[in-house]
């Protein structure tokens, strides 16, 4: 694993870079926002979608649920980049959706689309 900060003005944000999936259970996540927090000293972060287990993408398992609601609560701001054209839930495409319109949670299709949406929020 790879971390690189990308910088605009006073907004840092970690881009983490890994063949390997990082994030298979919510301890996985929890374990990346510390190393992030504590090395990088980011509370932002772009990740691709291959570095997260496909489970967290099924939506009945409740892994996306309990992750971001962990990366809520410490206030860590996240973009998981990627193409999501292959889902074909609904329910996954509208909480998507739902995270895009916020300001905490992205799905975007690219690491500029991700330090984007991330550089802007204080």
């Amino acid at each position: 694993m790879d971390i690189r900060v990308d910088r605009q003005g006073d907004s840092k944000v970690a881009v983490v870079i890994s063949k390997d999936v990082l994030i298979k259970d919510t301890q996985d996540a929890l374990d990346l926002m510390s190393t992030v927090s504590y090395t990088e000293q980011c509370d932002k972060m772009v990740i691709e979608k291959g570095c997260i287990t496909e489970t967290f993408f099924d939506l009945s398992t409740k892994l996306a649920g309990e992750i971001l609601q962990k990366y809520t609560q410490y206030q860590f701001k996240i973009a998981i980049i990627g193409d999501f054209s292959g889902y074909k839930s609904k329910s996954l495409k509208d909480f998507i959706y739902e995270c895009n319109q916020g300001k905490q949670v992205f799905f975007l299709p690219d690491e500029a689309a991700g330090l984007q949406a991330l550089h802007r929020l204080p």
